[in-house]
């Protein structure tokens, strides 16, 4: 009998990791179904019993853009190199939107989901890829809502056009998604130690948005302080963003470089120490 069950072939074996970076990304593949069913659910779950539903997507961003127009753009008198107002602060708050989403809701789930994870087996890189995923319908259906008001703008004359950049575009995103998984997986993980860190990222994300070329272009900065926003990897993306789609801003391979190069960075501290903390986070969050 025992030499019956010890010459079975298990389909699945379970069992601890062996080092920090066993990541196991086959089993990411093979549990792909459920990276699927977790995206279906945060998509429903977010709109579910609300008036308006998925209109909120195009609601949000239109509402946001008409108040910077009118504070940033008309009361402030802030530069947008001469593109119109509403088109170029549409543009950084779309690109800006898919980052801070992917990080802010990716920084939360040891917290959000501590009885799935503490009940059953699966993955748990699938969880925080699942908010990558479902926060990209969000990011289409208002890059939609960006094309249109182009489109409207456009007819109406306006002094923009498309460039060679536009080509970059699935770069961009890929960028903005591994760079908003990744901060937000470290953030996660230190979390579960340091809870007071979760009552500072919403507002940290808005701090850094200012630090961001989000409602001013990068060649209206100071001199001064130019060189500290170009340390932030998300000025070369919304910098490149804008290029492709409205032709102007200060898009460079180098700056693109540069961002790629901190992606990478981030997105491999963050998987390693999300990788550390998911072995024991249940005993301590």
């Amino acid at each position: 009998m025992n030499n019956k069950s010890q010459s079975q072939d298990w389909d699945l074996v379970i069992k601890g990791h062996t080092s920090l970076f066993d990541v196991k990304f086959r089993d990411i593949w093979n549990y792909r179904d459920l990276l699927f069913l977790f995206v279906k659910r945060d998509f429903i779950s977010f709109y579910k019993q609300t008036v308006l539903g998925p209109l909120w997507f195009f609601i949000q961003p239109f509402l946001t853009t008409i108040v910077f127009t009118f504070v940033f753009g008309n009361l402030a008198g802030i530069s947008t190199d001469g593109l119109p107002q509403f088109l170029f602060f549409l543009s950084g708050i779309t690109a800006w939107n898919y980052f801070s989403d992917c990080l802010t809701k990716t920084s939360t789930v040891f917290r959000d989901n501590a009885g799935i994870f503490g009940k059953v087996y699966f993955p748990r890189l699938i969880m925080p890829l699942s908010i990558v995923f479902s926060n990209l319908i969000r990011f289409g259906v208002q890059m939609l809502l960006f094309l249109l008001m182009m489109g409207y703008f456009w007819y109406k004359n306006a002094d923009f056009h498309l460039t060679y950049a536009v080509f970059f575009f699935p770069y961009l995103i890929a960028l903005m998604a591994f760079l908003g998984l990744g901060a937000g997986l470290i953030i996660t993980a230190i979390t579960t130690k340091y809870k007071d860190l979760t009552f500072l990222v919403t507002f940290g994300v808005q701090l850094l948005m200012y630090g961001t070329t989000v409602i001013y272009p990068l060649s209206a900065a100071p001199a001064a302080y130019k060189k500290y926003i170009e340390l932030n990897p998300m000025t070369g993306i919304i910098e490149a963003f804008r290029y492709a789609f409205l032709g102007k801003g200060e898009f460079s391979l180098w700056s693109l470089g540069y961002s790629t190069v901190v992606t990478i960075v981030i997105l491999f501290m963050g998987i390693l120490i999300f990788n550390k903390t998911e072995k024991n986070f249940v005993d301590t969050i």
